[in-house]
């Protein structure tokens, strides 16, 4: 049999003449080498399963908090351009809400052990956690002011904005 160029054709696909890689014990190898691949790539991801935890809580929730608040924690780098863009709406946040809920930025760039602990695979990402530590959503990328409030909302969880942060409380008496 000839091929178009008009030489002979062994039926060998991978050109080398013998069609021993193709046919015979050769192929089994290969096919074997195959297998034990994806045994390796299979393994890898169930151990990655495994160790994330079916009902997500927060990882760093602290006992020395008095009481237990809502919480947003933004994990990002002081580097990186969306996360200076959040930068000033995080502080605003804690400063707005303090006491009625827990804002948190951590620099996944100095502590990159927060990464994994935190399952992210972006930067920024924003995870709303409720007052018991439990998961509710995130978010990847930029999130603003007004999208994280009515976030909150959607979520259930109405924040008043704290008397002390308000312009408009008079505190003094």
């Amino acid at each position: 049999m000839s091929n178009e160029n008009g030489q002979k054709d062994d039926g060998s696909a991978c050109g080398c003449g013998s069609g021993s890689c193709c046919s015979g014990p050769g192929k089994w190898i290969w096919i074997g080498l195959a297998v034990a691949l994806i045994a390796v790539v299979v393994a890898r991801n169930m151990k990655q399963s495994e160790s994330m935890p079916a009902v997500k809580t927060a990882p760093a929730a602290t006992a020395d908090r008095e009481q237990s608040l809502p919480r947003l924690v933004d994990l990002g780098a002081t580097k990186c351009i969306p996360c200076k863009m959040m930068a000033p709406i995080l502080e605003d946040l804690k400063k707005t809400y303090a006491g009625k809920m827990d804002v948190q930025f951590i620099d996944v760039w100095e502590n990159p052990d927060a990464g994994g602990k935190y399952g992210i695979k972006v930067i920024p990402t924003q995870i709303f956690y409720d007052a018991t530590g439990k998961e509710l959503f995130r978010h990847e990328g930029f999130f603003g002011k007004e999208d994280i409030l009515a976030k909150w909302r959607e979520l259930g969880i109405e924040l008043q904005v704290s008397a002390i942060s308000d312009p408009n409380v008079n505190t003094s008496r």
